[in-house]
Formats: structure tokens, C-alpha cells, sequence
């Protein structure tokens, strides 16, 4: 990630229930559109990552129910499963945006 891409900070944010997707606009006018499931299979928290090391298969996906923001740092996603420990930083969400083959990249 360069340093460009970790500079850029979100200017909207919305939740598409129906077609379980996140999308997010960014100051730099990309826009990424991050599927509810791959999201969850994506989460960094300290449970899902040793989970990973250890082997173990990624989480089924799962529709993203609740979003709280962490201060000016990123955010806290809450999936149907019942899973709320992640914290998705700016930099790791535009990353995510920015890998093709999972993520649906948008036009701004």
C-alpha cells in the first residue's frame, strides 16, 4: 500500500442490505464496493487471525447487521453471525477495495 493510498479517508459510507454490499467513496474519488461476506472472511481481529495460523477454514460469510465507527481510525463491522471484534482501519478498507478479484471496484 502506498503512502498515497493510506492518506485517504472516506467521504461517504452506505450499506447495501439488499445486494450485501459496503460501499465507500474516498477523498481521492475511487469507490469500493466490499461484499458483506468476503468482509467477514476478511476480518484481522486477534480470534480470526490465530484461527488462520492455525489452520483453520475462514468463516462462512455473513451479512453485515451493524457498523460503528472507531473514532477517526476506521470501523467496527457487526455481522449476522454474531462476530463484533473486528476493526477495519481506513487504510485495510481501501485496500480491500483495491484487490479486484474479490472486491467489486466502481466508477466515482
Amino acid at each position: 500500500m502506498s503512502v498515497a493510498t493510506a492518506s485517504v479517508m472516506p467521504v461517504g459510507i452506505t450499506d447495501h442490505r439488499a445486494s450485501a454490499v459496503l460501499r465507500i467513496e474516498w477523498s481521492d474519488g475511487h469507490t469500493s464496493a466490499l461484499p458483506h461476506g468476503w468482509l467477514r472472511q476478511r476480518c484481522r481481529c486477534a480470534v480470526c487471525t490465530h484461527a488462520a495460523r492455525t489452520g483453520a477454514p475462514p468463516p462462512p460469510p455473513a451479512a453485515l447487521v451493524d457498523i460503528h465507527p472507531v473514532a477517526e481510525k476506521g470501523l467496527n463491522l457487526v455481522f449476522a453471525d454474531g462476530h463484533a471484534r473486528g476493526i477495519y482501519p481506513w487504510a485495510y478498507l481501501r485496500a480491500l477495495g483495491d484487490e479486484p478479484r474479490h472486491a467489486q471496484s466502481v466508477a466515482g
